[in-house]
């Protein structure tokens, strides 16, 4: 809300307050002449009449009227009060008008004296003057003798200075119109202000107004605030947005906030927007909050918000709101790119197949590779920078995994090998299958790319993982099972929700490690916990069938995996105990060509019936121990790793299997 550019209407303005105010002020002085006994003498009054037929809008004292519907008597005693703020002979007149210096201010009692036609209503509570809060009642030893005073926002308005009211500074903030805008969001926000348009003809005039809630749901925050943007714009509002954060959970603050809002809105044409998208981190009584505003709040209103607030009195009207199209985004990405999209070489369509971004994301990410010095447009520089913009929060939920494992370092048998490739190509080519061949107009359902790798520990699970993710250039998370589920009924699908929804954005690897306890057979329902049970247990079968990221569930027992999940996992790859030659080449590979050793046996080392883990771990442990002698590796400390590692696993080490090592 800015101050109006028009000195012309300020001018004007404040000649009407200056004739509005001398008719007080001779009504004040025709008051001390009566009590003075002495002949009251009329001034002349200008015979110029002041239009506003010709400025850019209505004058604010008519203005003010016309909102809240004041009679001339309450006109009357808000020039009475605005006269102390304007006049420095004010309190003069009012003392001497009611022959007390102590009440050298405006009372109600003074005003009856005054004007015409009082009316005892115009003090009563839920008159205009103290429902909208136009003018404070002091303390007196009676309400019509108290002392009145005009609102210190009132008062601006009144003399054309337009700012928002003190006491909502940083409670809301005006939201500035979105110069971004996607044709799908474009459609939905035409919808939405004929859907207001419509409701409230034949004007739109704000104090009037009896609109309907209107909700957007979804995970697109961006796309859901440039949308209320467009249609507070196309209708002439302002917008104001309130962050759950900040709505007040006290009663008496959260009373006074929705009153001095709802003059807000009606002095400064304007809509809350009601940013409710972090409802899963407030506690109840925010909730509350929320609930009480939907309820009460009576000027236009638009809530944003992941899931569908529960219906109040007033109607709400609920819109899903979606990320961009992937043309769209693609359009997006040419546009912010500009002539350097030329140089990409069709790489606009591997970001947009991967990266699920807003167009704010976009903008970000191409402003980032444009500031770096000596730019040129490279295609891993742009990845890098779109994997960095794209990364979810879940630092509560997940752990983020550097995958520093190759092909090279994943020894597992050719058939295995081959599925784990073929994984890597689904997650590349979604794209053209999807959306260029048309597989995703059949629907969403099945579209998700999920495996399931299971094996006894220490066969290479999480180290393939890594590998699909060093190979497909995207994030690896490690859910965090102990977090994710919960004793308590329908926290275990909310935070699913969150990791699935996060992670749409990206595109990354979810890694549920040792899901067997999440994922683990249906059972059948003998009690209330069963039967949620199971619900959860439904909803991620749900919600892995639509993630179009890499969803990899490990497990060391594949038998106790629900066979529901079992149908609809696209990919198994069993991991088997590696045999002799396996456990060979894994030797050959564990030690960095950096690490010094010394007349190593792989075939006698090979002997080892363990697991790749466990092969580390020895060899980890060995590297450690000729470290601290100052010596390189040697079979002797891989003996001494050895023995350990078999006593950790609480097996014993056979005479076959180390015989000949030292």
């Amino acid at each position: 809300m800015n101050s109006p550019d028009f000195p012309d209407w300020y001018t004007a303005n404040a000649q009407v307050l200056m004739i509005a105010l001398n008719q007080v002020r001779q009504a004040l002085n025709r008051q001390i002449s009566y009590l003075q006994n002495q002949t009251f003498e009329e001034e002349n009054q200008p015979t110029q009449q002041i239009n506003s037929q010709n400025l850019d809008k209505p004058f604010a004292l008519d203005q003010l009227g016309k909102h809240f519907n004041l009679s001339d008597f309450e006109r009357e005693i808000l020039l009475l009060c605005l006269g102390m703020e304007l006049d420095p002979i004010w309190s003069s007149l009012c003392a001497a008008a009611q022959i007390d210096s102590q009440h050298s201010y405006p009372t109600f009692s003074l005003a009856q004296t005054l004007f015409e036609k009082p009316n005892w209503k115009a003090i009563a509570p839920e008159s205009p003057l103290r429902r909208w809060n136009l003018i404070e009642v002091g303390a007196g030893n009676s309400l019509a003798n108290s002392p009145l005073r005009i609102d210190e926002r009132i008062l601006h308005y009144l003399v054309g200075t337009h700012q928002l009211d003190k006491r909502l500074v940083g409670i809301v903030k005006l939201v500035s119109v979105s110069q971004t805008f996607v044709e799908s969001h474009q459609k939905l926000a035409e919808t939405i202000t004929e859907t207001w348009i419509k409701a409230e003809k034949p004007s739109l005039e704000i104090e009037k107004l009896e609109l309907p809630v209107i909700q957007l749901c979804g995970n697109e925050r961006v796309g859901k605030r440039a949308i209320a943007t467009q249609v507070c714009h196309r209708l002439g509002f302002n917008l104001f947005s309130l962050s759950t954060h900040a709505i007040p959970t006290s009663l008496n603050d959260l009373h006074q906030f929705i009153e001095l809002w709802e003059r807000e809105a009606i002095l400064s044409r304007a809509v809350l927007l009601l940013d409710a998208d972090q409802t899963d981190t407030i506690d109840t009584a925010k909730e509350n909050a929320i609930a009480l505003i939907l309820e009460q709040i009576s000027t236009p209103l638009i809530i944003t918000s992941q899931d569908r607030q529960p219906p109040q009195y007033r109607p709400i009207i609920t819109f899903d709101v979606n990320k961009p199209t992937s043309n769209e985004q693609r359009e997006l990405w040419n546009q912010a790119l500009g002539k350097s999209a030329e140089s990409t070489n069709g790489f606009v369509d591997q970001l947009v197949s991967q990266f699920n971004l807003s167009s704010t994301d976009i903008q970000a990410a191409c402003f980032q590779i444009k500031s770096q010095e000596n730019y040129t447009m490279n295609s891993d520089n742009l990845w890098n920078i779109c994997r960095i913009q794209a990364r979810p929060k879940l630092d509560e939920l997940a752990q983020r995994i550097e995958a520093s494992a190759s092909w090279e370092d994943l020894v597992l048998p050719q058939t295995q090998q081959h599925i784990l490739q073929t994984i890597s190509s689904h997650v590349r080519q979604r794209m053209t299958v999807y959306e260029r061949w048309g597989f995703a107009k059949k629907g969403a359902r099945g579209l998700g790319i999920s495996a399931l790798f299971a094996g006894a520990s220490g066969t290479g699970k999480t180290m393939a993982a890594e590998v699909l993710a060093g190979e497909l250039k995207l994030d690896l998370y490690k859910i965090d099972l102990s977090t994710v589920v919960s004793k308590y009924i329908g926290e275990t699908e909310k935070n699913l929700r969150r990791v699935f929804d996060a992670a749409e954005t990206g595109g990354v690897i979810l890694l549920f490690d040792e899901a067997d306890s999440l994922f683990g057979k249906r059972s059948e329902v003998k009690d209330s916990r069963d039967r949620y049970a199971n619900l959860e247990v439904s909803y991620l079968l749900q919600r892995m069938e639509a993630y179009q990221g890499l969803a990899i569930l490990t497990t060391n027992l594949k038998d106790s995996i629900d066979t529901a999940f079992m149908r609809r996992i696209r990919f198994v790859v069993k991991f088997p105990l590696p045999d002799i030659n396996q456990r060979a080449e894994i030797w050959r590979r564990i030690f960095p060509k950096d690490t010094p050793t010394e007349d190593l046996n792989i075939k006698k080392l090979a002997k080892l019936n363990i697991s790749g883990g466990n092969i580390r771990n020895i060899a980890l442990n060995a590297a450690f121990l000729a470290a601290d002698e100052g010596k390189p590796i040697a079979m002797t400390h891989l003996l001494k790793a050895t023995e350990s590692e078999y006593a950790k696993l609480e097996q014993p080490l056979t005479e076959t299997e180390i015989r000949g090592w030292v």
